[in-house]
């Protein structure tokens, strides 16, 4: 392809080559919640082309001009929200940019028909000839398991090539997610402490104030495990874990993800029963509005087994990572709305307090705030002022939207960007989607054996289930409670 030209937008970006966008499932929730408020902001940042053009596709009847009112309609809902694309106002000019470009066609995914009509028959839907591309994005989950998603991948690869597939975790599209790589690399500050020597333990947390809300018949088949772990937090847990890739180039750097995964220590039944909690949440409170229970929920059971909580223990067996345990935790209907990656570095010796008025000495800690309100901050002990010897709690703390004045973003903007230019380094490969499985399997088998026997076993609203508090409390740990979190 020719060399793209250069935008006037303010961060020297390459302008994305002309192309056609066709979202399938576009009158669904996550089309109006990410995917147009970041082609919004992809506009608003002058990245796309006069020749953009979006098709959207779903099985809803709708004209094209219903689809534009609707996505119209959501778009305002975001101003003064607290949602995860949160705005001040929309900027007509810009919206308006984007919405001529729209149009839809009402089509069922398994119907070649819709295919003939919608352009993309099978002569063409996948041929890359002439200078253009092919690129097709897959929203998770990718597979339900170890051997389903070995059968997706087979099955993809008879029809497109590998760099042609585009496996997406909006995650990896948080500018704090991609500063890990940066914070390690590009000081000599970090790098050199991020080993099993200074690190105690590190928690991955992604807690949500939402329950399943309309999404009942997709997350009785799914539940939280198979929805955010070999995904989501797996990839949170590779970009903390990973070695130093020889460059930013695409296949380097997911190789280096997909060797960390790989190292995730295998789980035998007793390990699993051990290591792995799952719960399900009871009726509560959640930011002072009383909800249900899940299986009260639509299209749920009223004796369902999903799980909507999980937490667990892994260990990565490399020379960096030996010993050093992995807690990860996420949730439906927890306490507070929160992504963050907290490292805790080993205890100081207490000895040199011994004969101070110092009782206990201050762990540190540094948290990666992944969402909401993006940064980094590093926790550490500090005299207080006074004739005498006594420790606070101090923290030093960088966040993303004071220091770099950034917008609204939903994540989905640098994704759907670096599709278009071709740009594959924050997009999962065949091989790390499938270590994530294999790691997951022997939980998956084990609670296919062994139903739970005391659902609901949190109240909405609350840190999760006592059993996860218990995971961390035989190591002598504690989880960082949620309400201490993000708390600018």
């Amino acid at each position: 392809m020719a060399k793209k030209p250069v935008t006037d937008a303010p961060d020297g970006a390459p302008l994305a080559p002309p192309c056609a966008m066709v979202i399938f499932g576009a009158a669904g929730d996550l089309t109006k919640r990410l995917v147009v408020p970041a082609l919004y902001n992809l506009v608003g940042a002058r990245r796309l082309p006069d020749e953009f053009r979006i098709v959207g596709v779903d099985l809803a009847s709708k004209t094209t001009e219903e689809w534009r009112t609707g996505l119209t309609e959501t778009m305002q809902g975001f101003v003064g929200s607290d949602a995860e694309f949160a705005v001040d106002h929309i900027d007509q000019k810009v919206w308006q940019w984007l919405t001529v470009r729209m149009s839809y066609l009402q089509g069922d995914l398994t119907d070649a028909e819709m295919y003939r009509r919608l352009g993309l028959g099978a002569a063409g839907l996948a041929t890359e000839r002439d200078g253009q591309w092919r690129r097709v994005v897959i929203e998770k989950p990718f597979g339900h398991d170890l051997n389903s998603a070995k059968a997706l991948n087979a099955e993809i690869l008879k029809h497109l090539q590998e760099h042609q597939i585009y496996r997406i975790d909006h995650f990896l599209g948080k500018e704090t997610v991609q500063n890990i790589m940066a914070l390690r690399f590009a000081n000599g500050l970090f790098e050199p402490i991020w080993n099993r020597e200074h690190i105690d333990h590190v928690q991955i947390t992604a807690a949500e104030t939402v329950g399943v809300e309309q999404r009942g018949k997709f997350y009785e088949k799914t539940g939280a495990l198979r929805d955010m772990v070999p995904n989501h937090v797996f990839q949170l847990l590779a970009m903390t874990a990973i070695e130093p890739p020889i460059s930013f180039d695409a296949d380097a750097v997911r190789a280096k993800k997909a060797e960390v995964i790989e190292a995730i220590r295998p789980l035998d039944p007793a390990q699993a029963l051990k290591n792995a909690v799952r719960g399900q949440y009871d009726a509560g409170t959640v930011l002072g509005k009383a909800v249900r229970a899940y299986r009260q929920e639509p299209d749920v059971a009223p004796d369902s087994n999903t799980e909507t909580y999980i937490a667990c223990k892994l260990q990565i067996d490399n020379w960096r990572w030996a010993g050093v345990p992995f807690y990860l935790r996420t949730g439906k209907y927890l306490k507070r709305r929160v992504t963050e990656i907290a490292i805790r570095f080993h205890q100081a010796p207490f000895t040199l307090f011994r004969d101070t008025d110092v009782e206990r000495m201050h762990p540190n800690w540094m948290i990666l705030r992944i969402e909401p309100c993006e940064g980094i901050g590093l926790e550490f002990a500090a005299k207080r002022p006074g004739p005498t010897v006594k420790l606070s709690n101090v923290t030093m703390d960088f966040s993303y939207e004071d220091y770099f004045k950034t917008a609204p973003n939903t994540g989905y903007e640098t994704l759907v960007y670096d599709c278009m230019i071709g740009d594959a380094t924050l997009f999962q490969r065949a091989d790390n989607i499938e270590a994530g499985w294999a790691a997951v399997q022997p939980i998956l088998d084990l609670w296919a054996d062994t139903p739970p026997s005391s659902f609901p076993n949190y109240t909405a609203g609350s840190n999760g289930p006592a059993a996860a508090d218990e995971l961390l409390a035989r190591d002598g740990r504690a989880w960082r409670p949620l309400d201490l979190t993000n708390n600018r």
